[in-house]
């Protein structure tokens, strides 16, 4: 994840890493085979030295080489070679043998995630992938400016959402309750601007160090970051820092509270002019990406003909220190003047927008974060206890399942730079929380990023998606466990000292990475426990039950089927077959797995009492797991569902 271009599985070909293996890496390529090494030392326990590469591959370990690779890789795609002896990595740039390597990762098991020693072994899927990203901006957003977060936050951040290929961090630095980026010729902007935060608190800010420690790591993940100073709105802060930037000569209070639209720099005064230039001068300087981001949003409070005029005098400053100019696309009014590159980020609720068909019309691209769709601040629905709601509740699915290149009327494709996942912080406070609402949304956004739009397929990615629990699990990552999605779970690697001394695992054992030549699927339902299986409206029921005592009913609604699964771990190239005992009328059961058909039956009417039904499907060579499922039809009564096994 994101979902390969394009994946040429190797029938039966699997390689293991050994304990004795060595990653060659050809000159310019070092600092990512000492990124591969470092984190495969710490699960693997192996030494994995890195060689430099000769003129031809070596026929073992691990290669990344910058030569060789389909043309079609461009400048941050990659070729994944997996023979049974070496795997080999090649791109035309550094870019893109990371890229390859976080594939690596996900193709390995999750517990190479591990920040400790594992068993292993550490195979991987033969074949060859070739793949590129079909945006070439692929962004997230954090705002700390509403909440400050520390470097290590962000830091953490950014090892994050590299695994799914992000290449920009925009991080919006300044707000009405904070100010979080030293400036020299501005000092009371960090000191007093940033000395607060929504609901009080101690606030903060980057010193310029920090910045640069910030900027360095981002590239070290192949990230670059995009700064942004909100203006001629949401400048509270500055307004409180310096009498002088209001039109009253009149400092406010510093604002803790969460209501947007009352601010703004007085646009008529020529010191406020001075200031822009010295604070965008200044941040230029730090930041060696092409790109600084002046907001434009919500400026109530500024005219309308003075917003244009503000925009107009401030564009030319970025411009001239070699940046192009980014702004919320409210900077794409007819009034406003377009500025070469320039790039306008779309974060309203409609599939239509004046102010973007102007601002493309003119030259202007486009990055997309509609808030119903794209914003990760945005509660996952009513019970969500963190997060806002004025753009809707935002599941995986409604975040997944939309074409950015086709998203808004009158812009085309071409005119699409690519995406990006704002995270405002009003509500969010700490790492836990950031990662709670990114995950798992940002990975569905990266994929809508990286992916072809032939690849797209909801019923694919939420199985692909729940495979990425376990490895969440293993970087300790805390994420939202959205019913939509079919979890895997990580199987213990030795057996809890409680365990029963038997030779079968309990019935309500989670799916072991072993998979079953047969049994039963959880499909006895004694423990009384629904888990492993999830899904809307499915329990456990002690009455009606064909063997035991237990058995697993789906309420059925007039909106909802009562869809009842779990992820099983399977055997490449294996046909199997599922069996329940249902009872009730339209019951469905069925499989759904990557690199396998799709198969269900059904029955129209058990008549009352416990029916069989079945369906045999053969894996891939590159399936490891898949989701089975039962569900009923709308509007029917209750199903039931007992005896459930896989042979």
């Amino acid at each position: 994840m994101p979902a390969p271009a394009t994946v040429q599985p190797a029938s039966g070909v699997t390689y293991t890493l050994p304990s004795s293996a060595t990653i060659h890496a050809a000159s310019g390529a070092t600092d990512v085979a000492g990124y591969l090494a470092t984190l495969l030392r710490r699960s693997t326990g192996y030494a994995l030295p890195v060689a430099t590469a000769g003129t031809s591959p070596p026929g073992s370990g691990i290669s990344l080489l910058l030569s060789g690779a389909d043309a079609a890789v461009g400048t941050e795609g990659y070729q994944l070679d997996v023979t049974a002896a070496a795997v080999v990595i090649r791109a035309q740039s550094a870019a893109g043998l990371f890229h390859g390597v976080q594939t690596l990762r996900q193709l390995l098991p999750a517990s190479v995630e591990s920040a400790t020693v594992q068993p292993g072994p550490w195979t991987l899927p033969g074949g060859r992938i070739v793949d590129h990203p079909r945006f070439g901006y692929r962004g997230a957003m954090l705002d700390v400016a509403r909440h400050f977060h520390p470097v290590a936050t962000v830091k953490q951040y950014l090892d994050q959402i590299a695994l799914y290929k992000i290449n920009y961090l925009h991080l919006h630095l300044s707000d009405d309750q904070g100010w979080r980026i030293a400036i020299d010729s501005w000092p009371r902007l960090a000191t007093h601007g940033g000395s607060t935060q929504v609901g009080g608190g101690p606030g903060g800010y980057y010193t310029k160090a920090q910045f640069q420690e910030i900027v360095a790591h981002a590239a070290s993940r192949y990230i670059t970051v995009v700064p942004e100073i909100d203006m001629p709105g949401h400048t509270n802060a500055a307004l409180s820092s310096y009498a002088e930037l209001n039109c009253n000569g009149v400092a406010p209070p510093l604002y803790t509270g969460t209501n947007v639209g009352f601010s703004s720099l007085c646009t008529t005064k020529e010191v406020t002019y001075t200031f822009v230039n010295q604070v965008l001068g200044e941040l230029a300087a730090l930041t060696p990406g092409p790109f600084l981001h002046i907001g434009g949003d919500e400026a109530s409070a500024t005219p309308a003909d003075q917003y244009a005029t503000f925009v107009n005098r401030v564009q030319p400053m970025v411009t001239s220190r070699g940046k192009a100019v980014m702004g919320w696309h409210q900077i794409g009014a007819s009034a406003v003047q377009h500025s070469a590159n320039r790039i306008v980020q779309y974060w309203g609720l409609s599939t239509s927008d004046a102010l973007v068909n102007t601002a493309v019309s003119r030259g202007a691209k486009v990055v997309m974060s509609p808030a119903n769709r794209a914003y990760l601040d945005m509660k996952y629905n009513s019970s969500t206890p963190i997060g806002l709601s004025w753009a809707g509740f935002v599941e995986v699915q409604t975040a997944y399942g939309w074409d950015p290149g086709a998203y808004l009327s009158g812009v085309p494709a071409s005119a699409v730079l690519g995406v990006e996942a704002p995270m405002w912080t009003e509500t969010i406070v700490t790492a836990d929380h950031i990662e709670f609402m990114a995950f798992p949304r940002l990975p569905a956004i990266a994929e809508l990023g990286w992916s072809p739009w032939s690849t797209h397929n909801w019923d694919s990615f939420r199985l692909r998606l729940g495979a990425q629990g376990p490895r969440w699990t293993a970087l300790g990552i805390d994420f939202y466990r959205s019913p939509q999605v079919p979890w895997a779970t990580i199987p213990p690697t030795t057996p809890a000292t409680t365990a029963p001394p038997t030779s079968t695992p309990p019935t309500s054992a989670p799916p072991t990475t072993v998979p079953p030549a047969s049994g039963l699927v959880n499909g006895g339902f004694e423990s009384g426990s629904l888990a492993p299986w999830t899904g809307t409206g499915c329990s456990i029921v002690t009455a009606p039950v064909r063997t035991g005592s237990r058995a697993l009913a789906g309420a059925v609604t007039s909106s909802d089927n009562a869809r009842c699964q779990q992820v099983v771990a399977v055997r490449p190239n294996t046909t199997y077959r599922l069996q329940a005992y249902v009872r009730g009328s339209y019951v469905y059961l069925g499989t759904i797995g990557t690199g396998t058909s799709d198969v269900s039956a059904w029955t129209p009417n058990t008549g009352g009492a416990y029916s069989p039904l079945a369906v045999t499907f053969t894996t891939g060579p590159s399936t490891t797991s898949v989701a089975v499922y039962l569900h009923g039809w709308y509007g029917q009564a209750n199903y039931h569902a007992d005896d459930i096994t896989l042979s």
